[in-house]
């Protein structure tokens, strides 16, 4: 069995019953979740909107190798009333799903990065991160969870 960190998002509609609609649809298809942070209210990242998010993350136990993890979460957004943007960059979304971890795999295919590359820039993942698994060590950064947050903190204090 792994464990699979996924980040959770939503900015339209009733937020807070979208993510918790996505874990449980992910809790029946993907393995049983063992950690759920604390829901994060958010600005949008990388685009601008009216709309605040409302951010999570959860840990799956799962023997579903990340490919098919990948399938599968795409099939829960579209499920869920996902579209997908006509342009480049990030737009407004019911639901988005981003694989962050799976355990310690480092992996880079054309549909799907391990570890997702921007963790290290998004508070939107590094406080939940750090709130549910602080010591945990990213596989690339190899420092901790707790790190990456107290790195992000001071350089965004500091405006680097």
């Amino acid at each position: 069995m792994a464990n699979l960190f996924l980040g959770l998002g939503s900015n339209l509609g009733d937020k807070r019953k979208n993510i918790t609609s996505a874990t449980m649809i992910i809790a029946s298809l993907l393995g049983d979740v063992r950690l759920l942070s604390s829901f994060y209210e958010t600005e949008p990242w990388g685009f601008v909107s009216d709309n605040r998010f409302v951010n999570a993350v959860i840990m799956v136990e799962t023997s579903i190798e990340p490919q098919k993890c990948l399938e599968m979460v795409k099939a829960i957004e579209r499920e869920m009333g996902r579209s997908y943007k006509q342009k480049e960059g990030y737009e407004d979304r019911i639901i988005d799903i981003d694989i962050l971890l799976y355990d310690d795999c480092v992996l880079s295919t054309p549909n799907l990065t391990i570890p997702h590359p921007l963790i290290p820039q998004r508070d939107f993942v590094l406080l939940p991160m750090a709130e549910i698994a602080p010591h945990l060590i990213h596989p690339t950064e190899k420092c901790s969870f707790q790190e990456l947050l107290n790195r992000w903190k001071a350089s965004s204090i500091s405006g680097d």
